[in-house]
């Protein structure tokens, strides 16, 4: 029997997706996001948040359409017959397709789970893409940092403090870039976890929904 965590998973989606706000709220008021931002002279730091909202878009999309399916697994465990025009649902073509043996309905499942599996491989490529832009970063900030010291052609004290802001710049882009690939990423990867938990759980309830129909037939 599934938990509510998984009978309501947009739901649970939207508490998720509330506590991440607040966190970057809380860091915006701090000033702490902003600081981050500004010192980035990669710009990566923008791209790694812009990616991590769109795949936050599609996370909710997903959570919002495992909903719609998970309610019909319930209707359907509940004897409640189910539209046969729900074309773009799984549940409905998984138990509305007819097949003539039951090696047919099985393959008919697996097929099914799998191109329901596959709905969320976007979403783990993007996290981890998030980090790898993270570590990028880090290489291009380090570089930033030691060009400044290549550029050195004679020891001269009044040019320290000048090549110490430039090299503070660019540890700045490292550090900065690092910790938002590597937020961003873990954040996204729990956002996924979430959804692939409620998947494998409706996975198995059509393979026990398809089990069921073949021996009513």
């Amino acid at each position: 029997m599934l938990g509510k965590s998984d009978e309501h998973v947009f739901l649970s989606a939207l508490i998720l997706l509330g506590l991440i706000f607040f966190g970057f709220f809380l860091l915006a008021n701090t000033g702490l996001l902003q600081l981050a931002l500004t010192s980035d002279r990669s710009m990566i730091s923008w791209v790694i948040l812009a990616l991590y909202s769109l795949a936050t878009m599609h996370w909710l999309f997903r959570a919002k359409a495992l909903d719609r399916e998970t309610a019909l697994c319930r209707s359907v465990e509940a004897s409640q017959p189910i539209a046969t025009n729900l074309n773009d649902s799984y549940v409905a073509l998984a138990l509305n397709t007819p097949t003539d043996t039951v090696a047919d309905r099985q393959h008919l499942l697996d097929t099914l789970g799998d191109e329901l599996t596959n709905t969320h491989a976007a979403g783990h490529f993007v996290a981890d893409l998030l980090l790898k832009l993270g570590l990028t970063g880090t290489v291009i900030g380090f570089i930033l940092m030691l060009l400044p010291i290549g550029e050195i052609d004679q020891f001269d004290p009044s040019l320290m403090q000048q090549l110490l802001a430039a090299m503070s710049g660019g540890m700045a882009v490292a550090l900065y870039t690092t910790l938002a690939g590597l937020v961003t990423s873990t954040l996204l990867k729990l956002q996924y976890y979430l959804l692939d938990s409620a998947l494998a759980n409706l996975v198995n309830r059509l393979s026990l929904l398809g089990a069921t129909a073949i021996v009513n037939e």
